[in-house]
């Protein structure tokens, strides 16, 4: 049975929304946090949560559903970039409205917020014509959020487009944090409200997890993956206050409450949410199943999440006092970067060889070691000798001729100008998928590399871009040393 039971998730999520959009005259505006599609980090923190079980959710609700996207014109007008999947705000603009597109799901429109008559924005604007996606624009407003007076008049909320809306469940959600989410759900209840329609707005956010314990580890495993934010969990005193109930958010939206309090009480003239827990509507923590599981889990993210940061650190991405946080949830949970197990064998194997190692764990605890050669990378090494593993082929038997190395390193030299002449983990796929045309023990091999998703790998330096690739697309959770070492 999986730590965490998915089915039941997405029955309670739905019934959850279903309930909340009934106490608002059936128009309920959802911000909705974190990611739709790829949520791997709650998959690796609660194992059985499906990473497009939010998607999934929305589906069993699709008759409702309307998709509004919002991105901020600022980011824009800077061309601002993903990490995660490194593209730009703008393009997973469109891969978002793709994706929704593939699965039925109905996009209204997108929202620029705070616009301010950027170049950037028509081009952008002419690109989602050509899709006959709407386009609306908000605007900065000046004191916003304390100001409600202002934000709450023709000056402030007045002045954005009312975007215009057929269905009773309207999913406000954005290409990354910043993006003006809250906001456009606040500017469309003033519009509605002036139009006499009563809606509601609600928050969906999977982290916190509002009904486990402050320093549960799935909410310290949140506070580590969003370092850079400087969110904080607390104790949510308004529900304590109003409930004598102990439930977790974290600072931003308890700080911003009192003004969101204010804002309600004018648009409806009461606040139907008691505190900043009221307003959300994440059954997350009642799906667990196996505490301990889901403890082990969290802890493991916790170290992959500071090797994370302190390659951004490296990289100028990160600052000390980021590490440090996480240093300190760390210590709060008696773990270290050794608990994680493959990080010590891999640092002895490289001492030991002094060249750089990477190594796998596979998921029945097998562990896979390569070192970097002349030929391999030590990324290549590791993937070789995995699916020679999982495939049963014998450890000495040579899965690519010696031949085929010389004419790819040639070509590196002569044509491609590297001075770097290893086989990266690309180049020996390559070489792998062109020797099993002729080879069916190849084949077999690499018929097994789909059993590489999910395990886990540590590499001794920083790896290149193409072999970190590589490791991303077969769904490998790697770490790395911040060591820089050709």
């Amino acid at each position: 049975m999986p730590a965490f039971n998915n089915q039941k998730y997405l029955e309670l999520q739905a019934q959850k929304i279903s309930e909340r959009i009934s106490k608002f005259n059936n128009k309920l505006y959802l911000e909705f946090g974190g990611k739709i599609f790829d949520d791997y980090h709650a998959s690796r923190v609660l194992p059985g949560f499906a990473s497009d079980s939010k998607v999934k959710m929305l589906l069993g609700l699709k008759e409702k559903v309307e998709i509004i996207i919002t991105i901020n014109a600022k980011d824009i007008q800077t061309s601002k970039m993903r990490a995660d999947h490194g593209i730009s705000y703008e393009d997973e603009v469109f891969r978002m409205i793709e994706q929704f597109n593939k699965m039925d799901l109905y996009v209204g429109s997108v929202v620029i917020t705070r616009y301010n008559s950027e170049p950037a924005i028509e081009i952008f604007k002419r690109k989602l014509a050509i899709i006959n996606i709407p386009v609306y624009f908000h605007y900065a407003i000046e004191g916003y959020p304390e100001d409600t007076d202002k934000i709450l008049s023709e000056d402030g909320f007045g002045k954005n487009d009312y975007i215009k809306t057929t269905r009773s469940l309207i999913v406000v959600t954005a290409p990354g944090p910043g993006s003006g989410k809250m906001a456009t759900c606040l500017s469309q209840l003033y519009h509605e409200n002036k139009r006499g329609v009563m809606a509601g707005y609600a928050k969906y956010e999977t982290f916190p997890v509002w009904n486990l314990e402050l320093n549960h580890p799935v909410n310290l495993a949140y506070e580590a993956a969003t370092v850079d934010l400087a969110d904080v969990n607390m104790i949510d005193p308004f529900h304590l206050n109003n409930y004598g109930i102990l439930a977790v958010n974290y600072n931003r939206d308890v700080e911003v409450f009192p003004v969101l309090d204010a804002l309600f009480k004018k648009i409806y003239g009461d606040n139907p949410y008691k505190s900043p827990t009221d307003m959300g509507v994440n059954m997350a923590g009642f799906c667990i199943e196996d505490s301990e599981e889901v403890k082990k889990a969290c802890e493991q993210e916790i170290i992959r999440r500071y090797f994370e940061t302190k390659m951004n650190v490296l990289f100028g991405k990160s600052t000390e006092k980021e590490v440090t946080k996480i240093k300190l949830i760390m210590k709060q949970l008696n773990i270290s970067v050794f608990d994680r197990k493959i990080v010590d064998i891999a640092m002895k194997k490289s001492e030991l060889e002094q060249v750089p190692v990477l190594v796998i764990e596979l998921k029945d605890g097998t562990v896979i070691t390569g070192k970097q050669s002349n030929l391999l990378s030590a990324t290549s090494a590791a993937i070789i000798n995995s699916i020679k593993y999982l495939s049963g082929v014998k450890d000495k038997m040579k899965l690519i001729s010696p031949n085929v190395f010389k004419p790819l390193q040639k070509l590196k030299q002569n044509v491609l100008h590297k001075e770097n002449l290893r086989l990266n983990a690309q180049d020996i796929l390559t070489a792998l998928s062109i020797a099993a045309t002729t080879n069916p023990i190849v084949e077999e091999a690499i018929d097994t590399l789909y059993m590489l998703e999910g395990a886990e790998a540590h590499s001794t330096v920083v790896l290149n871009h193409g072999d970190k690739s590589i490791l991303k697309s077969l769904m490998i959770n790697v770490t790395q040393e911040a060591i820089i070492k050709k």
